[in-house]
């Protein structure tokens, strides 16, 4: 049987280098202007946080896990070789990866992403879960506009970001992702189907955000980079009808000191029992919940080299 690489919280490969100094860890930071902008408009995009080895170490294991009996499946949180909820269309779409292969396990650890995702929660981060979501050339599916959060109350208080990393080069052609700027600040709305009709969401808008999608913007990468965003901007993707197909995997974290809000009685659930269960109220934490990264260990008293956007409202 596949080993669970879920209860190993360290980095396992030496596919992502780290750091042993601050300065090393100081050259993967975002500028204030960045931490200024991601406040302002709830995102930021082309953080370049693979190199081309990385790239295609990841692509290699994401080839293995497509695969419905590949060795390891049963760790998988939730796999669905197509959720797309229209027959002609496809989305690859699966959480767990981190669990699967080394590949993906390592990426939690690699310094250039943790880095910008210390700046954004401004202290220590916890792994929360990975996805990956794959558009076949000529027919992949849509995401349809959503917020993060909305499929996690079952954590709290919302102390969340997440980061989506590109294998392939995505534009507009192959179904790139979109962000509403600014739509961070409208609250929480109610979730639905995430590969459902793509507008769906605008049933439960007021006139005032409906007219905000008209600011709707492309997150055009090269295989690579990344971007973060906040856990309620609305963002989605549009079908890929290009002869070229669009890879992508996501890490989600949150703060040190969120805890369960889990409740599987209720709506307030994942969409599957697969977690790690926390009991309501305690701290999410543990083998599958790992520390990636304290800064009070790593930066000592050096915090000050490195900007967050903590500080910078503080």
């Amino acid at each position: 049987m596949n080993e669970d690489l879920g209860l190993i919280s360290q980095p396992i490969t030496d596919l992502f280098p780290q750091p042993e100094s601050i300065d090393e860890w100081a050259s993967y930071a975002l500028s204030e202007e960045q931490l200024h902008e991601f406040q302002q408009n709830g995102f930021i995009h082309g953080i370049q946080l693979l190199n081309e080895d990385q790239i295609q170490g990841l692509r290699q294991a994401l080839e293995e896990m497509v695969i419905p009996d590949h060795e390891g499946r049963e760790y998988f949180y939730e796999y669905h070789s197509n959720e797309s909820t229209h027959p002609e269309t496809v989305l690859f779409h699966a959480l767990g990866a981190w669990r699967v292969r080394k590949a993906f396990h390592d990426l939690l650890w690699n310094p250039a992403f943790l880095i910008p995702a210390y700046q954004l929660l401004g202290k220590g981060i916890r792994f929360f879960h990975d996805q990956l979501f794959c558009k076949p050339a000529n027919h992949g599916s849509v995401v349809s506009w959503h917020q993060d959060y909305s499929y996690w109350t079952w954590t709290k208080p919302m102390n969340h970001l997440t980061c989506w990393i590109g294998l392939d080069d995505s534009n507009e052609e192959n179904g790139c992702l979109h962000y509403v700027p600014g739509s961070h600040r409208w609250g929480l709305i109610d979730k639905l189907d995430l590969a459902g009709e793509m507008d769906a969401v605008q049933d439960l808008l007021t006139p005032e955000q409906i007219r905000d999608f008209e600011k709707k913007t492309p997150i055009v990468m090269k295989a690579g980079y990344a971007s973060f965003h906040h856990p309620v901007l609305m963002h989605g993707s549009f079908e890929n009808r290009s002869p070229s197909q669009r890879r992508a995997t996501v890490i989600n974290v949150f703060g040190d000191g969120v805890v369960s809000n889990l409740d599987f009685d209720t709506v307030n659930a994942p969409g599957t029992k697969n977690y790690p269960a926390i009991p309501v109220g305690e701290k999410m934490r543990g083998s599958y919940y790992p520390l990636l990264f304290n800064p009070e260990e790593e930066f000592k008293n050096a915090e000050s080299i490195i900007p967050n956007l903590e500080e910078l409202n503080s």
